[in-house]
């Protein structure tokens, strides 16, 4: 009888079992109520700008499957958008780069809209998605000094270029709608977020097109736009518009209705990064000029080092040859430990590449081979110190490189994003410092083609 009634409890359990695996398998995952995001990025630059702001929403919750950046394979405008130029892209092509996608997203997430952030030309590219017929397929736009009103406003001068006020594209984005004289498609929540007088392409004055002197007939208040609600930072700069720490409180704010939790980026393990190794163009025209094609077939080192000094601690940590996908991952990283990455390709510097540690994955970690200037032939070797997110402003900024003001940055307006440091004694360590990050790396001697790149994170 015992058996028997043991034998009947295992049937039931067994049933009951079968009965809840069923259950679970006919209920469909919970949805997330966060909209997926595509980020655009500006004039010549990558996904990779992204990294910080992507961590940030992640830290606060928001899947890392709804948020993805776009690579434009040439990120470079034409001078006249009209008319074909090598290695650049049209607004249309770059339209039609952001179309393609936002259907992969929307597809892979079976979301019916999207949210599109874009910086500088990237929020052009996303008016122009719009106005084309992707309204219904977004709930948000949020604008990151975006030229709304051009760069300059002069049909006299580059008349036909996507950064003239005065030309086609801007005019035709610019035409007003509505009995209310808006600038924007209703049906859709719109935010610009712009500096006060701090952004070098919302200037009344030419010289950061090389106009020293003239009037742009642009105001600082160029990239708003009449129905959106229209943020001023004072004091960031033009990629600060979307890459800082204000700017993400704000569009967060602006997307949920509330702050964020936190605006810290909360370590995660493990670490896994990826990302595309590209380069530079050439052509008889413009001679190199920034591309996120595949390098194919560069070689790719990373080496942990030591914080303070930039040494290698050991042999490398991580190879790869980079194929056709430009993917040099993925790779595991340690905590708390910062890396050298050298990238090896023919017609490039070995560019050695020294970078903050990182706190938390990503698949964006995009990496551009470099190549020595003819003014560095000279020098013994050559330390950049480049922050890919944001300007260096001496008045605003704590900045150093090898403890001194790095050379090349101008006062007044923040416009200039890297510093060039010529060293005469190869071998020894060179540190370079912003507002509390610090990154050491070695000087490696131009004699062996080599240039060291010390790469800001924030």
């Amino acid at each position: 009888m015992h058996s028997t009634l043991t034998r009947r409890v295992l049937l039931f359990c067994a049933a009951l079992g079968a009965a809840l695996l069923a259950a679970c398998a006919i209920r469909s995952p919970a949805v997330s109520d966060r909209p997926p995001v595509v980020f655009v990025h500006g004039n010549g630059d990558t996904a990779g700008l992204w990294i910080t702001t992507m961590w940030r929403f992640e830290s606060n919750g928001w899947p890392r499957d709804r948020l993805h950046a776009i690579d434009v394979p040439y990120p470079l405008a034409r001078d006249d958008d009209s008319k074909a130029q090598p290695g650049r892209t049209s607004s249309a092509e770059h339209m039609a780069w952001l179309s393609a996608e936002v259907d992969k997203v929307l597809a892979a997430t079976g979301a019916k809209q999207v949210v599109l952030i874009g910086n500088s030309r990237g929020g052009i590219a996303i008016r122009n998605y719009i106005a084309g017929g992707g309204a219904a397929r977004v709930s948000h736009v949020v604008l990151g000094g975006v030229p709304n009103h051009g760069v300059w406003n002069d049909p006299a001068v580059l008349p036909g270029n996507e950064f003239n006020g005065a030309g086609p594209v801007l005019t035709r984005l610019n035409t007003l709608q509505g009995a209310e004289g808006l600038e924007v498609a209703p049906g859709i929540r719109w935010l610009t977020i712009r500096s006060d007088t701090n952004d070098k392409f919302a200037q009344p004055d030419a010289v950061w097109v090389g106009r020293r002197g003239q009037a742009t007939n642009v105001t600082y208040d160029g990239p708003a736009l009449k129905g959106a609600e229209n943020i001023v930072i004072p004091g960031i700069d033009h990629r600060e518009t979307s890459f800082s720490v204000p700017a993400f409180e704000q569009t967060w704010r602006f997307l949920t209705g509330s702050a964020p939790a936190t605006t810290a980026i909360t370590p995660e393990s493990p670490i896994v990064l990826d990302g595309k190794v590209s380069g530079l163009g050439l052509n008889n025209r413009d001679g190199a000029f920034a591309t996120n094609l595949p390098l194919v077939g560069a070689t790719l080192e990373v080496y942990a080092t030591d914080p303070s000094s930039g040494e290698r601690r050991g042999a490398a940590v991580h190879r790869k040859t980079i194929g056709a996908d430009g993917l040099w991952g993925p790779f595991t990283a340690a905590s708390n430990t910062p890396y050298e990455v050298v990238i090896a390709a023919p017609g490039y510097a070995t560019t050695h590449i020294y970078r903050s540690p990182f706190p938390r994955s990503s698949r964006i970690v995009n990496l551009r081979a470099e190549r020595l200037l003819d003014a560095d032939r000279e020098a013994t070797a050559v330390v950049v110190l480049t922050r890919p997110r944001g300007y260096f402003g001496l008045q605003r900024d704590r900045i150093a490189l090898d403890g001194k003001a790095p050379p090349g940055v101008p006062p007044g307006t923040a416009g200039i994003s890297s510093s060039r440091l010529k060293v005469a004694e190869p071998g020894r360590s060179v540190v370079g410092e912003f507002n509390g990050e610090r990154i050491a790396g070695r000087a490696w001697p131009v004699a062996s083609n080599e240039l060291t790149l010390l790469e800001l994170h924030y």
